[in-house]
């Protein structure tokens, strides 16, 4: 049973990761033919708006040898739009190569996927890709990496002629010049052999130095660095040499069943693909597969290995490997199969914009629902709303890129000409102190349900959290339950029609009665206390904000801190470096939508603007909105009663 390794290739848009998986499915042998993304022919891009495009806007997986190692690579999209493909992803893998353009140098998304690694603690290699690109300054920008991102960068190569065609990178000895002095270094501080070596002045063997080397990497304590270009193919098979360093997966078959399902697909004439990393057992056909929450449990009909836009009949899906499951109709992304695996999360894309869809002509209506509901399926960050009674569907998207993509499957994958509204900012609302909520709900019987809640705001990006303080003679546990499901679709409208965060909600008295209490009383009755709760805690509106770094010539830095003033915004202190400024500004959402048009007109073009999310801040009322209460409103007592009784 030979090695497996799962891998990620993340950058920022333009890096060139997708080019770097062509070069390296050619080196191994799986590619007879190099495809190029300039020529709209690579492997990983198959989709005809990505090639179009010539960006990545789905995470594509394909599969390679190399000494003996099986590598399942997991091509991701750059482009911030679709950075949940990204995040989605990153559940499933042993290691990342994060790749860097040696011309753009650390762009916004590099610091954020840099970010999502560490806090997964997913062992990285990094690819400092386009060394031969004019403005290429590999040394600079490692030390720009050392300062950034860690210090702990192991540079396992040399290069020559940067910035030309010709340039070439040459491997370097574990005991050669710099890098054996980092090696040295590590080692002394995490081996007793190599401790005493260091004492006693002596060399440190190269095998010691080997094994530390891979310990402190899978540790997510060294780093392993590679440079190269790979659209010339220079650099890439030392990049496939250099996952040696990586931690492979974990092979336990006899394991009790557990994966993880990170992607969902719909095919025309198979169905519903569940993408599927398997962490211990065996899956084959016509096994059940249990997902947890999920009743009734369904048989896989065919476990396919999906390669691009290609697949193979697998039959047999085992523990470390990944392939896609037929036959799971009601899987989702995120499900859990069988027991729970290290649970691994992080938020790398927040939908900030909110859409209004419509039909082309109003009898497809129906077929427009249908088919934004698979698409979220499948991206469930698009967060579909359908209001049935005002016949409204919106979705939530994080850029207006992302909208042309959906636009564009719409119409080549289902048919249907749509057409949008203008995006809306999507705010959200916290308690603007404590305050209690209570809610007696005994009339008209027969229904008895008081609940008496204490509500405290929490610090920013906290989300929500719930207690109970009371047993279970006040009000039952299974109606304590019904409580906390009911409070997360309470909380999605708050004062202002936006979705309440960063609070606590601490059940602290209320009661049942053992005969007029319905079980579904407590239903009906927690969004009433959790209304009457905010009423007395106020709200503050909450913006989402992002923090935009610029890069451009020092005679814009004067315009561009007036800019940022002028968008609410602050900034840090220029950095001043060969008639070249790098400001980076924290400003509202809505008040920088179009600014990387007016950006690129003040800088000729020649400017580098990136952004990433930065969380939500304090908005004056006025500066802010609110939004269309959707549904009955729970402070209409009388109303929602009769609405939760289906009596309307």
């Amino acid at each position: 049973m030979g090695d497996i390794i799962n891998i990620g290739i993340v950058a920022h848009a333009d890096a060139g990761k997708t080019t770097l998986t062509e070069q390296m499915l050619y080196a191994a042998g799986e590619l007879r033919t190099l495809g190029s993304v300039d020529r709209q022919n690579t492997q990983t891009d198959w989709l005809d708006i990505e090639r179009q495009r010539g960006i990545s806007v789905k995470a594509s997986s394909t599969r390679l040898f190399w000494k003996d190692c099986q590598i399942n690579l997991i091509d991701t999209p750059g482009h911030v739009d679709f950075a949940g493909e990204v995040q989605r992803s990153l559940s499933v893998l042993d290691a990342a190569v994060l790749v860097v353009s040696a011309a753009e140098g650390i762009q916004g998304q590099t610091e954020a996927l840099w970010d999502a690694l560490r806090k997964l603690e997913i062992p990285t290699l990094l690819f400092i890709n386009k060394i031969d690109r004019i403005g290429a300054e590999p040394q600079e920008l490692l030390g720009d990496l050392a300062a950034r991102f860690s210090p702990d960068l192991a540079v396992m190569e040399r290069w020559e002629n940067a910035q030309d065609r010709a340039c070439r990178v040459f491997p370097l000895e574990l005991t050669e010049g710099p890098l054996g002095d980092f090696l040295t270094e590590l080692a002394a501080e995490n081996d007793p052999e190599a401790e005493t070596c260091f004492l006693e002045d002596r060399p440190v063997p190269a095998p010691v130095l080997r094994r530390v080397l891979k310990e402190q990497i899978a540790a997510c304590k060294a780093f392993p660095v590679y440079l190269g270009a790979a659209a010339l193919g220079v650099g890439v098979g030392e990049v496939l040499d250099g996952v040696q360093w990586l931690p492979k997966a974990s092979r336990r078959e006899d394991g009790p069943l557990s994966g993880v399902v990170y992607r969902v697909e719909h095919d025309k004439a198979m169905g519903k693909a569940a993408h599927v990393r398997l962490f211990s057992g065996t899956i084959s056909n016509r096994d059940p597969v249990p997902l947890q929450g999920q009743e009734p449990v369904e048989k896989v009909t065919q476990i396919r290995r999906v390669l691009a836009n290609r697949y193979t009949d697998m039959g047999r899906l085992t523990a470390g490997d990944i392939g896609a499951l037929y036959g799971l109709s009601n899987a989702r992304t995120g499900d859990i199969i069988g027991d729970e695996p290290l649970s691994r999360a992080v938020t790398l894309a927040v939908p900030l914009l909110k859409v209004q869809v419509f039909p082309k002509a109003p009898e497809q209506m129906t077929e427009l629902v249908a088919a934004i509901r698979e698409l979220a399926e499948e991206d469930p960050l698009l967060d579909m709303e359908w209001e049935k009674e005002e016949r409204e569907l919106y979705i939530k998207i994080t850029g207006m890129i992302q909208l042309e993509v959906i636009e564009a499957f719409l119409r080549d994958r289902f048919g249907l000409e749509a057409s949008f509204a203008s995006p809306s900012v999507i705010y959200k609302e916290t308690p603007a102190k404590p305050g209690m909520g209570i809610e007696n709900y005994t009339w008209p019987k027969p229904c008895w349900a008081c609940i008496e809640f204490a509500i405290e705001p929490l610090e920013r990006g906290a989300g929500f959290r719930f207690e109970s303080a009371v047993g279970d003679r006040v009000i039952l546990s299974r109606y304590q339950a019904h409580i906390a499901q009911a409070l997360p679709e309470a909380l999605k409208q708050g004062l202002y029609g936006w979705e309440v965060t960063d609070l606590k909600i601490t059940l602290t008295g209320g009661s049942h009665h053992l005969i007029h209490t319905h079980p579904l009383d407590f239903i009906t009755a927690t969004p009433m206390a959790l209304m009457n709760g905010l009423e007395n805690t106020g709200c503050t509106l909450l913006e989402p904000m992002v923090t935009m770094r610029f890069s451009a010539g020092e005679e814009h830095v004067g315009r561009l801190i007036r800019d940022v003033i002028a968008m609410r915004g602050s900034f840090d202190s220029p950095v001043i470096h060969k008639d070249s400024a790098v400001m980076e500004a924290r400003v509202p959402v809505s008040e920088s939508l179009t600014y990387p048009v007016d950006f690129g007109i003040l800088t000729g073009g020649r400017g580098v603007l990136s952004s990433r999310f930065s969380g939500y801040e304090p908005c004056p009322i006025e500066l802010g909105k609110t939004a269309k209460r959707r549904g009955i409103d729970p402070r209409d007592r009388s109303k929602w009663i009769l609405h939760a009784r289906q009596a309307l």
